[in-house]
């Protein structure tokens, strides 16, 4: 009777299968499953090279920023910070603040002012960490909890940055061609350094948002060098000479208040904004307290170098080193 009822059972269990999977051959033998963790182990890498461990990032979140190079956090930033960032920088154009060490850069073109009339658009700021307004955005804690997830617990801003998309004039300079952001940075390694870039309202391709090539920060740092464009490129526009055209290229649609945060080694840059309005974003470069110095002579940066030396005596009319080290 035992023997019976086992065959009874092994019978019954082999019609249930033929049930589940038709295709299934009679007096085929049980095949394992792979368990949850075999299947995790074969999704997602043991060693993770371009983020560290923590418990923020999802195991998704943290495999998509190792294979990408990016990582968009959707409404990280409050509508009230991005207005008070918007009215500093009205204020820093209409010169009713002045901030020491800032950069302010314009369009090539001739672009109306947003604020000023009669004035050249203001495109960009930069190095704005002398503003308490501005830079308020450095130290957000929801931006911070996600950079520590990249660099570490020692956290240095490196370099911060509005920028003011104007419409573009018909020349096609409102363009940022595609580059990698470490070709302006001489310190290392490149995997402990991250920006993070918030758009201030909705950015899509009609108003110039961010192309991304995803993956491309697996490769090494490019040459580097001004686009061949008709109409002109904005000084220190550089550009990656060489790359795989064939690439796959994502553009990153935001809503304020969304963030992406990404490699200095991802290839990206912006198109034109081609409506009547200025397409706004902040960011803040961010790297680890234990990265280092290079020296860029005879590297691919040395141009880099040159030309902020060439800048700092126009705009201070004397003979001043920069050495990029």
């Amino acid at each position: 009777m035992e023997e019976s009822g086992g065959r009874g059972a092994s019978l019954r269990l082999e019609v249930l299968l033929r049930h589940l999977s038709p295709s299934r051959a009679a007096g085929a033998t049980l095949a394992p499953s792979p368990t949850s963790a075999q299947l995790a182990k074969e999704k997602y890498p043991t060693q993770f090279c371009y983020t560290l461990d923590n418990n923020l990032l999802s195991p998704e979140q943290r495999h998509f920023y190792e294979e990408n190079g990016y990582l968009v956090i959707r409404n990280l930033v409050s509508s009230e910070d991005i207005e008070c960032f918007r009215n500093e920088f009205m204020k820093i154009c209409k010169n009713e603040v002045k901030v020491p060490g800032l950069v302010i850069m314009r369009d090539i073109s001739i672009a109306k002012s947003e604020f000023v009339a009669d004035q050249k658009a203001v495109t960009k700021i930069q190095d704005f960490m002398g503003d308490e307004e501005l830079f308020r955005y450095c130290t957000l804690p929801q931006i911070l909890k996600y950079v520590e997830c990249i660099v570490g617990p020692n956290i240095m801003a490196m370099h911060t940055m509005l920028i003011n998309k104007p419409p573009d004039p018909g020349k096609k300079s409102s363009r940022h061609p595609l580059h990698q952001d470490l070709h302006f940075f001489p310190f290392r390694p490149a995997d402990r350094i991250v920006c993070a870039w918030t758009a201030m309202e909705r950015i899509d391709r009609r108003n110039g948002c961010l192309v991304v090539l995803p993956g491309s920060h697996k490769g090494p740092l490019k040459q580097h060098d001004y686009p061949e464009w008709e109409g002109g490129v904005n000084k220190i526009y550089h550009g990656v000479r060489d790359y795989d055209k064939n690439t796959p290229r994502v553009h990153l649609v935001m809503e304020k208040g969304d963030t992406v945060f990404f490699h200095p080694l991802l290839i990206h840059g912006s198109g034109m904004n081609r409506t009547e309005g200025f397409r706004k974003a902040i960011s803040c470069h961010y790297a680890s307290s234990d990265c280092y110095y290079i020296d860029v002579k005879g590297t691919s940066q040395e141009k880099v170098e040159e030309e902020i030396q060439e800048l700092a005596r126009k705009k201070y009319g004397a003979e001043i080193i920069v050495i990029l080290k």
